[in-house]
């Protein structure tokens, strides 16, 4: 159960860090605002990192690792899309009243 735990929390991370912060990543400072191609590649990048976080978590916290077959990487996907969904409404929809 803590292994799920964990990994639901470095999805939540991970998925709403390209919308929440104005750095690639969190660390790199970016010339101008992040748009476009900058914006897909860091979701990307975020979304390689948690997929081995994943893999580690199952390997060494619940002590088995099983074969990935597409199910895995489909429902992980699908997790990172959900997850990353408030990141996204916060940065295009929200809007500051005036």
């Amino acid at each position: 159960m803590a292994g799920f735990v964990t990994v639901l929390c470095v999805l939540l991370g991970l998925a709403n860090l390209p919308f929440v912060s104005s750095r690639f990543l969190g660390v790199f400072s970016v010339r101008g605002s992040k748009q476009g191609r900058l914006l897909t590649a860091e979701v990307l990048v975020c979304f390689v990192l948690s997929l081995g976080v994943a893999i580690l978590v199952e390997r060494f916290v619940e002590g088995v690792s099983y074969r990935q077959g597409w199910e895995f990487y489909t429902v992980l996907t699908c997790l990172f899309v959900v997850l990353g969904f408030p990141g996204f409404v916060r940065r295009f929809f929200w809007t500051v009243p005036t």
